[in-house]
């Protein structure tokens, strides 16, 4: 790879210099909207224009967007998210983020925690920048290079013991910092703001919580008769890193958030 432009190392020289990141505090998985109230502060949607929510799952902040004044639509691949977006008033699709079939239509992509389930990031890019007007801005956050690593670790040593093949065991996609600006730039974009930070947020539900949650994908490939033995098994690997001395879990996510414009074509 090579490295970066002036313009990237100025942005990475921020990265190095943030302030300590303190742990959102949430009484349920609520802390993902947390976060995502922090992406639409850096969006800052204006009223009247158009929005595309790319990853919208149940139209959580999209009805924020709307609120706003914006004109929102929302995509993702869960149908059942989709049709509870819908029922929220979202004008919202079942598309695939990583074939998007848009034309420039949108002043404005927002996505907050999903660009991580889409392994083909450079087609998402590449749709992203089909989708926006000319100037049109690239908000979003993701998780970045070591984000849940204990997790994603445990994870993949318990599918690896529970007889799960290698080729069948699901991948997220964190890239590093250098890495996705690099590919922001060459997708024809200019990058206007990019942090990386960790933010270890406590899971006041527990460890298994967070399994059901998001692991879903992860466990899939163990027949259901012995999911619940091997969530335990991860648990149980899990307990000397992320849980401290008087209970608490704590995952270990690392994110990603940027704001980028694209090129004129």
């Amino acid at each position: 790879m090579t490295s970066p432009s002036p313009h990237l190392q100025q942005l990475f020289l921020s990265l190095v210099t943030m302030p300590t990141i303190h742990p959102i505090r949430s009484n349920d998985v609520r802390f993902v909207r947390d976060y995502g109230l922090r992406v639409i502060e850096l969006l800052a949607p204006v009223p009247g224009e158009t929005i595309l929510d790319l990853g919208c799952g149940d139209g959580d902040l999209s009805v924020l967007l709307q609120e706003r004044g914006a004109k929102v639509v929302g995509v993702d691949i869960d149908e059942a998210a989709v049709s509870a977006a819908r029922a929220r008033g979202v004008d919202a699709f079942v598309q695939d983020g990583q074939s998007l079939q848009f034309p420039a239509e949108f002043d404005a992509v927002f996505s907050h925690a999903s660009i991580h389930w889409m392994p083909q990031v450079d087609q998402v890019f590449a749709g992203v920048w089909r989708a926006l007007k000319s100037g049109g801005r690239f908000v979003a956050e993701t998780g970045s290079h070591r984000n849940i690593a204990a997790i994603h670790t445990a994870m993949i040593a318990t599918l690896l013991h529970f007889g799960v093949s290698d080729e069948k065991i699901p991948r997220f996609y964190y890239p590093a910092a250098d890495e996705c600006c690099d590919l922001l730039e060459a997708s024809g974009f200019s990058v206007i703001a990019f942090q990386t930070f960790p933010c270890p947020t406590p899971l006041p539900r527990g460890m298994r919580a967070w399994f059901e949650m998001f692991g879903k994908p992860f466990f899939q490939p163990i027949a259901e008769a012995h999911r619940d033995e091997a969530m335990a098994y991860a648990e149980h690997l899990l307990q000397p890193v992320l849980r401290t001395g008087r209970g608490d879990w704590i995952a270990d996510y690392v994110h990603l958030r940027f704001k980028a414009k694209k090129k004129s074509d």
